[in-house]
């Protein structure tokens, strides 16, 4: 299939990491044909910027539907492949984009072995600093309308359990029913980017805040 609009995005993103100097560690997009789906994942590595956090991962998830229904409110996509397949065209839908944000962190560096520790104290500190950090997340998104959770594995050692993955996620949706033109479309995805990218700032700044209290304690 193909996705004009969706490839937009694509392009926006791409252009708008370029200007700010940001590189990515990978930048990929996906399509599977057979749930008429597509998506790019964005990772950023954050060993430069932060002491605990490993990357930063946006998942960007679109569908053939969004695509149809957003094609009918642009100028200039009446030849728009989706517009001619009956089941896209008779959706009724306001195109909205799924953004999935997750900051990995460190999990050594968030975790360090105590001399003359034993049991399960990693994730006992660890339980108490996602705690304050997930506070603190929801205070700074408060007007945003977002599920923000976290994503932990478990393993252990010689010394007790431990955290082996730990990422904090947070789902954004944002609504696409206003651009008239691809050119709007553009400015959109820019302002959105730049808005994730500040939120996801704020959230290594505060992490690191938290992080550097308690393990220096």
């Amino acid at each position: 299939m193909h996705y004009p609009i969706f490839n937009s995005f694509v392009n926006t993103i791409d252009n708008q990491l370029d200007k700010r100097g940001i590189k990515s560690k990978k930048f990929r997009t996906w399509e599977d044909n057979k749930i008429h789906a597509i998506g790019l994942e964005l990772v950023i590595d954050l060993h430069n910027v932060s002491d605990y956090l490993d990357a930063l991962s946006i998942n960007f998830d679109w569908d053939s539907f969004r695509e149809a229904s957003m094609a009918k409110q642009l100028e200039g996509m009446d030849s728009h492949p989706f517009l001619k397949v009956e089941s896209l065209n008779e959706a009724n839908l306001k195109p909205t984009i799924d953004i999935e944000m997750s900051w990995l962190f460190d999990i050594d560096h968030c975790q360090p072995e105590i001399p003359g520790e034993t049991g399960n104290y990693r994730i006992e500190k660890a339980s108490r600093w996602m705690e304050s950090i997930n506070q603190r997340v929801n205070e700074l998104m408060a007007e945003d309308d977002i599920i923000t959770r976290w994503h932990v594995e478990i393993d252990g050692d010689k010394n007790g359990r431990y955290l082996s993955a730990i990422n904090l996620i947070s789902y954004f949706q944002y609504e696409l029913d206003e651009p008239e033109s691809l050119n709007d479309v553009t400015t959109l995805v820019s302002k959105k980017l730049q808005d994730l990218l500040l939120k996801a700032n704020k959230v290594i700044f505060l992490s690191d805040e938290v992080l550097q209290q308690v393990i220096a304690a």
